[in-house]
């Protein structure tokens, strides 16, 4: 029952207390102008991080040009791939600001759920190229040139890749964008290998051939590990998996609500980096319509309180079963059986 919010204040003390302290508004137009700010705040955290990382990289790029390390060749591509990975979460972010349409009826906030995607594909590209080069200098070894260079390089690619993956992982929970924070755990991993270029680098210098390219394959399987962290959470993200503690906190709110009896299936989902929730609550099967509707409104706007970047609820109000009574549901028992 998701509808305009015309409030009727039933809640305890404490929560109309919390109300004024924090006033706040659940109409549409507020709801957009949030979801807008959470957007700009995504937006502005990738063209950001696409800017250092882009000046990383190239700094990078440089050195591998004047020394043929295989191992910064690998983080210079990782840092390259993990600097594109801007574009798609980018356009991810633009579609979600778009409203809602008859086609799109839940509006384009998915389109982020994608854009994860294509940055696990991202990861686990930039992971086969680093495998690939480092292999491919295992069988043809060469010397390193320009190793205090290189040495340096590892540190720019480090200090660069994890303010990027502290900035990006803080918007990304701070809009609640598990498209973002994988981002984010990917370009940390990616200053961890930049400082393994260190040790190849290290390696090298004391006269062992083969320590740049074993760095490079170390660097490979690190790319791997944050490949299954970041497909894990993205996954999850796209098979509707939320946080069993939301839903905790949603039901404990609920019972709060004067008049909710029960509840009954609740369910939870995220939209883009936004939430949306459908609820059964049980009422006196005595209300009359517009009582019943009344403690809809209130069991949303409670829920609206309770769960952070929740943007509606579909509330559905069931009576309360009457000994004797049949099942208020049973004309639908033979599409729940199909």
């Amino acid at each position: 029952m998701s509808h305009p919010h015309h409030h009727r204040h039933h809640h305890p003390l404490r929560h109309r207390i919390a109300h004024l302290l924090k006033p706040h508004s659940h109409d549409t137009a507020d709801k957009l102008d949030n979801a807008l700010e959470s957007s700009a705040r995504g937006m502005r955290a990738l063209w950001v991080s696409l800017a250092v990382l882009g000046a990383t990289a190239l700094v990078q790029a440089v050195v591998v040009a004047i020394s043929g390390s295989v191992a910064l060749l690998g983080d210079t591509a990782h840092n390259t791939a993990d600097a594109l990975t801007a574009v798609p979460l980018g356009i991810a972010f633009v579609l979600g600001r778009r409203a809602a349409t008859r086609r799109f009826t839940y509006g384009y906030g998915r389109a982020e759920d994608l854009a994860g995607l294509v940055i696990v594909l991202t990861i686990a590209a930039s992971a086969a190229f680093a495998a690939w080069t480092a292999v491919d200098r295992l069988l043809d070894p060469r010397d390193v040139d320009h190793l205090p260079a290189v040495a340096a390089a590892g540190l720019v690619g480090f200090a660069g890749n994890e303010w990027v993956a502290r900035y990006r992982i803080r918007v990304g929970r701070a809009i609640g964008s598990a498209a973002l924070m994988a981002d984010g755990l990917h370009a940390r991993t990616d200053g961890f290998t930049s400082l393994a270029v260190l040790l190849g680098a290290g390696g090298a210098a004391l006269g062992w051939q083969l320590a740049d390219p074993i760095v490079g394959l170390a660097i490979a399987a690190a790319i791997v590990l944050v490949l299954r962290d970041a497909a894990r959470q993205v996954f999850r993200r796209v098979l509707d998996a939320v946080d069993p503690a939301l839903v905790d906190r949603a039901e404990r709110a609920l019972r709060e609500v004067p008049g909710v009896r029960g509840v009954g299936e609740l369910r939870l989902r995220w939209i883009g980096h936004r939430l949306r929730a459908e609820v059964v609550v049980v009422v006196d099967g005595e209300a009359t319509v517009r009582q019943a509707h009344a403690i809809a409104v209130d069991a949303e706007h409670a829920l609206l309180h309770a769960v952070p970047r929740l943007t509606a609820a579909l509330v559905h109000a069931d009576p309360a079963p009457v000994p004797g009574e049949a099942d208020p549901h049973l004309p639908l028992a033979h599409h729940t059986a199909a």
